[in-house]
């Protein structure tokens, strides 16, 4: 299917928010506090035995939705998301980050999930489209800028356990300031020893919202902790490092290697991950992908052969990770400051993405 197959109709908000209103909110946007006027929808519909396609795609206000009670995402979870930035540069073009890439992890996780793929050129489409009619709600400052949220949702009424014959594609699009906040400081991580966020062969490597909501006690007990966010461990393979409820984890030696877990089926594909592993090849950097355990962690941050750990992802970027902290004990320094290394990259993956530094690797697509 090609974009012109499938056309775009607008209805306007007749209700947006005034310029003074939308000035107020980008002075202090926080994260995912506030939403744009308008929303892109596109319907996918499969007949009984028959054929299915992607219709009525759509611009419309923002504003609730309307579904079945017996709708499937409200019974067996049949949901997806994705994550990604829009930015605006010096010269007024407004540009995001790897949307391709966002597209083909929409669909790596539309399989696992058993929704219907969306065609690349019509996610990117999608976000065209809102993007040019919202480009105001871009906020301006360091790490700032308007996050886009595409989702997809199994919107069929049904109670018998098969996979939704329709289903709803939507994105969203909210300003967002910094992720953590203020001063850029190393943060602290819990070490969850009571949940897994995904097992062997479950949905680990896709974006759904369960595996999220399976993270959230071991968040609410990290943060009663002291904690920003929770990481995880395999327990059943010498308790190998996984990832944090929402983003990766990266570990800087004292010899220049660079090493993240490796894509095991049950760790989130990072978009930032990958492109923090491009990075640090550039640099002639060892990258590995490979495994990493608790006691490798603890050992090396012991001994000095790990100097650095940080965590990356759509929504925080790069932040330093300054101790992991568990009921037993405590990995790292209270007093530890963000490593030369973590900072460098972070800096060249920000100035990319805000067009102060040279896009090598053709990672921006011009939106407006």
């Amino acid at each position: 299917m090609t974009v012109s197959a499938l056309e775009f109709t607008q209805e306007l908000s007749t209700n947006p928010k005034s310029a003074s209103e939308r000035a107020t909110i980008l002075a202090n946007p926080g994260f995912g506090d506030y939403f744009t006027d308008h929303t892109a929808v596109i319907d996918w519909k499969a007949a009984e035995g028959g054929d299915a396609q992607w219709q009525n795609a759509r611009i419309e206000p923002y504003g609730p939705i309307s579904i079945d009670p017996a709708a499937g995402v409200l019974h067996y979870g049949q949901e997806i998301f994705e994550g990604l930035k829009v930015y605006r540069h010096a010269d007024g073009s407004v540009v995001s980050f790897r949307p391709e890439a966002n597209a083909a992890r929409l669909n790596l996780s539309a399989r696992r999930l058993a929704l219907p793929e969306l065609p690349e050129e019509l996610f990117l489409e999608s976000i065209r489209q809102l993007v040019a009619l919202d480009k105001d709600w871009i906020p301006d400052g360091d790490g700032a800028a308007l996050y886009l949220r595409p989702f997809m949702i199994a919107t069929e009424a049904f109670l018998g356990v098969r996979p939704a014959r329709e289903v709803s594609y939507r994105v969203i699009a909210s300003p967002a300031g910094n992720y953590f906040g203020g001063e850029l400081k190393p943060v602290s991580i819990w070490l969850s020893t009571k949940y897994a966020r995904a097992g062997r062969g479950g949905t680990g490597e896709a974006k759904c919202g369960g595996n999220y909501a399976a993270s959230l006690i071991a968040q609410m007990e990290g943060e009663a902790n002291g904690c920003k966010q929770v990481l995880f461990l395999d327990e059943f393979n010498d308790n190998a490092v996984e990832e944090l409820g929402g983003m990766n984890v990266f570990f800087v030696f004292k010899d220049g290697r660079l090493v993240t877990p490796s894509l095991s089926g049950t760790i989130l594909h990072g978009i930032t991950r990958s492109s923090v592993l491009r990075l640090g090849r550039d640099r002639g950097m060892d990258v590995q992908e490979r495994k990493i355990t608790l006691d490798e962690w603890r050992d090396g941050v012991a001994s000095g052969e790990i100097t650095e750990v940080f965590a990356c992802g759509t929504a925080a970027v790069i932040t330093p990770v300054g101790q992991l902290k568990s009921e037993t004990e405590v990995i790292g320094s209270a007093d530890a400051k963000p490593g030369e290394v973590t900072m460098s990259i972070r800096e060249q993956l920000l100035g990319i993405q805000n067009g102060t530094v040279e896009d090598t690797h053709g990672w921006l697509t011009r939106l407006a």
